[in-house]
């Protein structure tokens, strides 16, 4: 447990006009405290570790496709929640990697202090680097608390990104393939 953060959320409940001895509010450093480091978590894991060693030749040269991973992250400007899915392809050249890697890939950048602009370019450009496929193609969905519970209070938007490298990016048929795959 770090002090230092607990201290820390008991300076932001007295900044909002509460008295951290009430009690409710007792023990609320020590547990958002702790609720951030699971959170961020991310930041603990390095690409090695989340791996694991699961990398396996493959002479299958066809899309493998993981869809529908969640996605928690907080948004790196308000610190809010933004939740939804992601979508990874790939195709590989030689080598796949263990399934549930792919969804310890999205989760270690997810559980970081993001956007998800940038969260849908990690986890293709770490594909691409670690298992060195023909091709990657990334979509990820969410809804932004960020824009839902303050700014222009809008419940029902959702934002749509995608990246694509190599052959997604390079062949209409292996996009319009992926993007039939996952419905879009």
């Amino acid at each position: 447990m770090d002090e230092k953060l607990d201290d820390l959320y008991r300076h932001i409940i007295q900044g909002i006009g509460e008295d951290p001895a009430r009690e409710g509010l007792l023990d609320t450093p020590e547990r958002a405290s702790k609720a951030m480091m699971y959170l961020t978590r991310g930041y603990q894991q390095s690409i090695d570790e989340v791996v694991n060693n699961a990398i396996f030749e493959s002479d299958n040269d066809e899309m493998i496709l993981v869809k529908d991973i969640e996605v928690y992250s907080l948004c790196e400007h308000h610190l809010l929640p933004f939740i939804g899915k992601c979508h990874v392809a790939y195709i590989p050249t030689g080598k796949v990697i263990g399934l549930s890697k792919i969804a310890r890939i999205v989760d270690m950048f997810a559980r970081r202090l993001q956007i998800q602009e940038n969260l849908t370019k990690q986890i293709a450009d770490t594909l691409m680097h670690i298992i060195q496929p023909a091709g990657v193609g990334v979509i990820v969905e969410a809804r932004h608390l960020c824009m839902m519970m303050r700014g222009v209070e809008k419940q029902n938007s959702q934002m749509t990104t995608s990246m694509m490298l190599g052959t997604f990016r390079d062949h209409d048929r292996t996009r319009s393939e992926f993007l039939r795959l996952v419905r879009f």
